[in-house]
Order: C-alpha cells, then sequence, then structure tokens
C-alpha cells in the first residue's frame, strides 16, 4: 500500500500530490484519534467545591493534656531493614526528655536516647522536635512505646514488618496530597476502618498545606501533625516530599527549600547511601521501596540521578520481587492541571523504570486518582517521531492517588479524548490499598470517601514484573 501511494504520488499532477497529501495527512490524524481514545473515565459524579480546612479549634488538632505532653507523634522505618523505627515528637513548652522506653510482650523495658532540634520560619518559632531512633528490633513483633515524663507521659505501640523475604505477604496504605480538610479526615477515617489493613502507609507527598496560609503559617505544620497523629503513631509512614512541602519563599527571607519538612520528618536515606533525605530506599517485606524528588535536580550528573543509576541494579528479585517507585509528580497525567509536569522527568527515568521491571510507580500532585496500563514512550528521540506511549509488559502501571483531601479541590477537568494509556480514571478523594500476597501476586484496590469502606472503586490484580510478567489488565474492575 505504501509503495502504490508513493508511485501515485510520484506521476501525478502538482494539484494531485497536494491533495494527496492532504488524505494521507487526514488519515493520520484520524488513526491518532483512534489511538488515542482508550480506556474508561469514571461515571461517578461528585459535587465540585473547594475542600474547606478544618478549623484551629477543630477536635482533630486537640492538644493532648499536660505540661510539656508530646504531640504530633509519628513513626517511619529507621533502617533498611525494618529492624528499626524512627520516634519523633514536639514538646512545646522545654525540651523534657529526649528518651523513649519500648519493650514487647516477651521482652523487658529498654531505652532509646534521641536528638532534639528546633527550627525559625519568618515569625514562627518551632517547638521542640524530637528524634529517637529504635534500633535492633525482632521481626514481626509488637511493641509498645513511651514517651514524655512523669504525669505526661503518653504510651503507643506498633508492630514490625516481617523479615525480608520472596513470598512474604504485606499490605501497605496508599495516601497522597492530604491536607486537613474535612475531606482529609475523611480520607483517613476511611483508611483507618478499611477492612484490608494497611500495615504501613506510602505516603506520595504533600503533607499540611501550610504553604497556602498567610506567610506559610506553621502553625499548620503543628496541627497537621496532630491531626495525622492518630495513625502514624502506630504504623510508620513512608515519607515523600512535594511541592507543597518546598516552602521556599524569599518574599519573607525563607531560601532553604523543604526546612519545615527535613527537621519534622526524618528518614533512613544514609542506610541506602543517599546524600539526601528526599531521596531514598527501604526493604519491607517482600517490597523494594524507592523514593524519588521531583523537586530536586535529577538531571544527568545530579546527585539523585547519580544515586537512583547505582541504586537500581542492586535490587534482588529474589530476595525482594516487588519493585516500586514513590514519587509526588505523574510522569502520565491525562487531567488538565498539572499537565506534563513530569515529562522531562520521565525522558530521563523511564527507561531504567522498564529495564528494570518496576512493578508500579505510585504518584501524588494532581488532586484525582488515575490509573495507567503498562505502558511505555522509551522508543522516542528528538528525530524519529514515535511519540506515542505504546502498550510494554515490562513497563510499571503508574498510579496517581493525590486524592486525600488536599485544601485546593478536586481536578476535574480531563483531556478529552481519553489517551488510550489511561485505563480508570476519576475525580474523587479517597485512598488505596496495595495487598503482596506472594511473590508473583499483589491486590491493588482504590477506595473513593464516598463508598462503604469495604468498596473498592477500582482494583487489579498485579502480576509480578520478574516472576509473572504477563498481562494483567483483565483483571482490573471498576465501580
Amino acid at each position: 500500500m505504501a509503495k502504490m501511494v508513493l508511485v501515485s504520488l510520484a506521476s501525478a499532477s502538482t494539484s494531485s500530490r497536494v491533495a494527496a497529501a492532504i488524505v494521507v495527512v487526514l488519515g493520520l490524524v484520524l488513526s491518532l484519534v483512534v489511538v488515542c481514545n482508550g480506556g474508561k473515565t469514571s461515571s461517578f459524579v461528585r459535587k465540585v467545591e473547594k475542600s474547606e480546612v478544618m478549623p484551629l479549634d477543630s477536635d482533630v488538632f486537640k492538644v493532648p493534656p499536660g505540661y510539656n505532653a508530646p504531640q504530633q507523634v509519628h513513626i517511619t522505618q529507621g533502617d533498611q531493614l525494618g529492624k528499626a523505627v524512627i520516634v519523633s515528637w514536639v514538646t512545646v513548652d522545654e525540651p523534657g526528655s529526649n528518651t523513649v522506653v519500648y519493650w514487647s510482650a516477651k521482652g523487658i523495658k529498654e531505652m532509646a536516647v534521641g536528638e532534639v532540634t528546633t527550627y525559625k520560619f519568618y515569625n514562627y518559632t518551632s517547638g521542640y522536635i524530637h528524634h529517637t531512633i529504635i534500633s535492633n528490633l525482632n521481626f514481626d513483633t509488637k511493641y509498645h512505646y513511651v514517651v514524655g515524663i512523669d504525669h505526661t507521659k503518653r504510651q503507643f505501640w506498633f508492630i514490625t514488618p516481617p523479615e525480608v523475604g520472596p513470598d512474604v505477604p504485606y499490605t501497605f496504605g496508599l495516601i497522597g496530597d492530604l491536607g486537613q480538610t474535612y475531606d482529609s479526615n475523611a480520607t483517613l477515617t476511611h483508611y483507618e476502618l478499611n477492612p484490608q489493613k494497611g500495615q504501613a502507609v506510602l505516603f506520595v507527598g504533600d503533607l499540611s498545606y501550610a504553604d497556602l496560609h498567610p506567610n506559610h503559617d506553621n502553625v499548620r505544620w503543628d496541627t497537621w501533625g496532630r491531626f495525622t497523629e492518630r495513625s502514624v503513631a502506630y504504623q510508620p509512614w513512608i515519607w515523600t516530599a512535594g511541592n507543597h512541602d518546598i516552602d521556599f519563599a524569599p518574599e519573607i527571607g525563607e531560601i532553604e527549600p523543604f526546612k519545615p519538612y527535613t527537621h519534622r520528618y526524618p528518614v533512613p536515606h544514609n542506610a541506602s547511601g543517599s546524600t539526601s533525605p528526599l531521596w531514598y530506599s527501604i526493604k519491607r517485606a517482600s517490597a523494594y521501596i524507592i523514593v524519588l524528588s521531583s523537586y530536586s535536580a535529577y538531571g544527568k550528573y545530579t546527585p539523585q540521578n547519580r544515586w537512583i543509576e547505582e541504586e537500581l541494579p542492586k535490587v534482588n528479585r529474589s530476595e525482594t520481587p516487588w519493585l516500586i517507585v514513590l514519587m509526588h509528580s505523574p510522569f502520565y497525567n491525562s487531567y488538565t492541571k498539572h499537565y506534563m509536569e513530569g515529562e522531562t522527568m520521565r525522558v530521563m527515568y523511564e527507561p531504567s523504570f522498564v529495564k528494570y521491571k518496576v512493578d508500579v510507580v505510585f504518584t501524588g500532585h494532581v488532586h484525582a486518582y488515575e490509573r495507567s496500563h503498562r505502558i511505555s514512550n522509551v522508543a522516542y528521540n528528538i528525530v524519529n517521531g514515535n511519540c506515542i506511549p505504546v502498550k510494554d509488559q515490562s513497563a510499571p502501571v503508574y498510579i496517581t492517588i493525590g486524592d486525600g483531601g488536599n485544601s485546593e479541590g478536586l481536578a476535574t477537568n480531563m483531556t478529552e479524548p481519553r489517551p488510550a494509556y489511561s485505563s480508570f480514571r476519576e475525580a474523587s478523594f479517597g485512598h488505596a490499598t496495595f495487598g503482596i500476597k506472594n511473590q508473583t501476586h499483589a491486590y491493588y484496590g482504590w477506595h473513593r470517601n464516598q463508598d462503604g469502606y469495604p468498596v473498592t472503586a477500582d482494583s487489579m490484580w498485579f502480576l509480578n514484573r520478574y516472576y509473572n510478567p504477563d498481562d494483567e489488565s483483565t483483571s482490573a474492575q471498576h465501580y
């Protein structure tokens, strides 16, 4: 057919050549429309309105009683394997004790001593921020821990993960762009009451949204810490930084990016050879989790790029078969909000994601929900024109879960027609869970806030890219 077209064009008159060229161009345009019109947009209709920030006197922001009582208690993984936990909290009146007392049901009480820090931001001075690492813990064990002294002691507990191994089941919660609105509270409540029972949260950035308040009011970092304590004091949240966590405000003299975030939310980046808390990795059960920073330099020769180039080859899929990447800005996004903001990072890192068979990439940033097919756009270069994403069973599924609650409202405007890479998209608030069953299968479910706690509005069985790289797209279900 191509030869026939060329012959006819070569022998035709100028006007005929022009007419034939128009037909060819129109045919290409129409074929592109067909290729791009794929996937499913949810028929669920939610009232469009701005998310309302909860007032400072809300019950969820209540300060614990007692002089200098510890508040904003939160934990995260403290090493790369899961045998350590970082316990953090804030005291307001004075530094107080920076010791954590902890014990298991079969063990004696032990103590770990940490450090205390403070920071200033414009006209705000933080409380005394404590960080203490509890190390050499046993796997799969429930520990109780106490912070504070005398009449203001506060007690919590956590469960360490199972020992790292290929067939270890484990369930992660997924939350992003949470904020502190009434919708945020609904999201956190739905996660807490989800019968899937997430054991740790993979948080994909944008915590407090303090930067949207006058002068980046850091009191809103304190209220967010008290709001989330009911979950994050009992199970680790694995942190990713988002754009609303940068807090770069030269107009008020604040030129240190991520100052409140890094002072308040430490991560075990040194354990994975990272030079920054904004990118790092951990192992947890049968998963290898890589956290990247969308808002740090990632070009060739930069520290983050050098680190990821050395990190991906280290992943031993016979030990941790599930390879998960967290970052804030999505590579693939069919909403008009933040459209193509992740494109330059995609060009840099997508070939590596495909080469090393990343199972899934979780992102936030866009205040809505979207799940892609397994696709890649790695064939494209600046001259060949192969610029349409294609199905690729070595590629990750890309999931945008920036629907935690924020304070700006939902992203409701979508690109039309739907791109073929988008499997499902919906502008609603919610959270998700990713339940690893063994080295070959994991069950993923997204839960919108308007539904009952057990209801999954979008779900899919994942087949591990290393051990079972078949097409699993037929397992997807939408409600």
